[in-house]
């Protein structure tokens, strides 16, 4: 194998696929990054076994040339060193070259790096996704659902399945939901051209951090596409392939409150700044617990109480509150990841009593929805 790339197409791909390496992977082989060189271009593949990332980067695109002399084969080699040498090669352009030993040569400028690699038969294969199920949607939007949820996962194993976030698409609309029971953060979009609804699945959380961080913003589309127990996301260059987790995701839609009897429009960036003070003096408390209590005359008071520390109070006006008067206590970790995911001026938050899950949907009724569970203060 040899070919001569641009040195930063290659970082970029590189970047890409090392997100799906571990240095602890149960197969040794899987500590590498395995090069493929064909006539159309070069591939990168990395993989953890949970998540497995591809990168293409193209011998030509619009006229421009990334990869050239392209003499095909493949090989592994080290995820280690690979990228740092890469990165800190001296010019524009890198040759890499492989010989029958498995030896591969990285030439740029007047440097000469020799590593050992791997045989790329014993890579894994990557599974094929042949599927009907597939849609497309924009790139961007698709960024802000995984923004707008992916944040309320659990993070304990205790339940695996909430470690995920629940992804469905029926009547031509694409359902993201996520919870770890105390909190949960729920956004829709429609769908137009998709074969048929998708049953409900569950994506790993960590893999769609990982996704959002690669995709980049100036791709058109992602193409989705699902089988029995994988998800591939592919965009012209990138294929980022995901288990999905086993077992039934909890239904939510009963959590959350047909009515509710006080509701609040507020600013946004007020409501943030205020319930960031309060949290301050709340830092020792695992739940960083603020409480919120209403005061007429559309006044909002929003005080914090730590023993040792001290406390706060600070009002707030607002633009309007309706229904009965309310105290309520909840964790301002929860509130402040709520309210930044709604990506809204001003804010609509509906209770239904002091002890009841509360709603916070931006006042332009856009389809995103956060639910928070108030604490007991005693």
């Amino acid at each position: 194998m040899k070919f001569i790339i641009q040195r930063e197409q290659l970082i970029n791909g590189v970047q890409d696929v090392m997100k799906a390496i571990s240095s602890r992977t149960a197969i040794p082989i899987l500590t590498g990054m395995k090069i493929e060189a064909k006539s159309n271009g070069i591939t990168l593949t990395g993989s953890d076994s949970d998540i497995s990332i591809e990168s293409h980067i193209p011998a030509e695109e619009n006229g421009i040339v990334h990869v050239e002399q392209i003499e095909e084969g493949s090989i592994v080699v080290q995820a280690r060193y690979f990228p740092d040498i890469i990165r800190k090669l001296p010019e524009k352009t890198v040759e890499i070259e492989t010989d029958s030993n498995l030896k591969v040569t990285i030439r740029s400028g007047k440097a000469e790096f020799n590593l050992n690699g791997q045989d790329a038969e014993e890579y894994p294969q990557l599974p094929k996704l042949q599927t009907d199920n597939s849609f497309e949607i924009p790139t961007d939007l698709f960024k802000s659902l995984i923004k707008q949820t992916v944040f309320a996962v659990s993070t304990m194993e205790t339940r695996p399945i909430l470690t995920g976030v629940n992804m469905k698409l029926e009547n031509e609309t694409l359902i993201f939901t996520a919870t770890d029971s105390h909190r949960l953060a729920s956004r829709e979009i429609p769908v137009k051209e998709n074969n048929g609804d998708l049953p409900s699945i569950v994506v790993p959380g960590k893999s769609l951090t990982e996704l959002n961080k690669i995709l980049d913003d100036t791709e058109e589309n992602v193409e989705i596409s699902v089988t029995n127990n994988q998800i591939l996301f592919r965009t012209k260059h990138l294929n980022f392939l995901s288990r999905l987790l086993d077992g039934n995701y909890p239904e939510t839609s009963r959590l959350i409150p047909e009515q509710s009897k006080t509701i609040l429009h507020v600013k946004t960036k007020e409501l943030i700044n205020t319930i960031d003070r309060a949290s301050l003096l709340a830092k020792e408390e695992r739940n960083n617990v603020v409480k919120l209590t209403t005061k007429g005359d559309n006044l909002l008071e929003i005080t914090s109480n730590s023993p040792e520390v001290g406390r706060v109070a600070e009002e707030i006006g607002v633009q309007s509150i309706e229904g009965e008067e309310l105290k309520i206590s909840f964790s301002s970790k929860y509130m402040l990841d709520a309210l930044k995911a709604v990506e809204n001026d001003e804010v609509k938050v509906e209770f239904t009593g002091a002890m009841r899950p509360f709603i916070i949907k931006p006042a332009n009724n856009d389809p995103i929805l956060q639910l928070i569970l108030p604490v007991r203060t005693y």
